[in-house]
């Protein structure tokens, strides 16, 4: 990510833009403190972007209907095959 300083951020604001979208995220200082971070539209939409929850995550699966095997043996011991 690059840096700008405030004043410089301001006299070159349509470069800042410009590497914004071309480069990513662009930083900018206020004394040598980072205050701010300017991103593209399509970035902050990505960002802010709500994610599924885990109901929905699994909802969407692929795998969606396919039958699990999932009896198991009673027994206390397994046979293991060495």
């Amino acid at each position: 990510m690059s840096t700008w300083q405030l004043q410089e951020a301001k006299g070159k604001f349509s470069e800042l833009v410009k590497r914004a979208l071309s480069e990513g995220p662009q930083g900018i200082t206020v004394r040598g403190e980072p205050v701010a971070v300017l991103v593209s539209c399509a970035e902050y939409a990505r960002l802010t972007h709500p994610k599924p929850g885990f109901v929905e995550f699994m909802r969407g699966s692929p795998l969606v209907g396919v039958k699990l095997k999932t009896e198991r043996e009673t027994g206390f011991t397994r046979e293991i095959a060495l």
